[in-house]
């Protein structure tokens, strides 16, 4: 429940609509009846089952991620950009956690890969001490960590 909360007080920080806020309240007002997982792992050996909701919403942030590499690479990219990024990826993240219906411990790992997106987010805000590119590499890492846990058939990271 850490990453949950986490995840919360992320959203509540980017000052997130009342959408998202909403999405994630209802989305992970249920129990697991264990303890929420600290780091990503396979399930038995195979990467966890995902949904079309979730996959949209991940290839949403994968190309969104993918536009703005190069202009990222070149310094060309400003704070109004790394802004609308963040708001992005933050839309994007809530539009998975209120239509994906994976099995708890899918769930479970899945909520490690949100909290890395929108604490990346929050980054490329400003609102933390790392540069606003910190942010966007932590996003990125995140899409990474995606692919190696989760089956989305044809995935392939932006590439940083």
């Amino acid at each position: 429940m850490k990453t949950i909360f986490a995840v919360v007080l992320t959203a509540i920080a980017l000052g997130a609509s009342p959408n998202i806020l909403a999405a994630e309240s209802a989305a992970h007002n249920h129990s697991h009846g264990s303890v929420e997982p600290t780091k990503l792992h396979l399930d038995a050996g195979k990467k966890w089952a995902t949904d079309e909701p979730l996959r949209q919403a991940m290839n949403d942030i994968n190309q969104a991620m993918a536009k703005a590499i190069p202009a990222i690479h070149k310094n060309q990219y400003g704070n109004d950009d790394y802004q609308a990024l963040a708001t992005t990826i933050s839309e994007k993240v809530a539009y998975a956690i209120q239509n994906c219906k994976l099995e708890p411990q899918a769930d479970a790992m899945l909520h490690l890969v949100i909290a890395d997106l929108m604490e990346g987010a929050e980054t490329m805000r400003g609102k933390t001490s790392k540069s606003r590119h910190d942010g966007a590499v932590q996003a990125l890492e995140a899409l990474k960590a995606y692919g190696k846990y989760f089956q989305h058939t044809g995935w392939k990271a932006a590439k940083g």
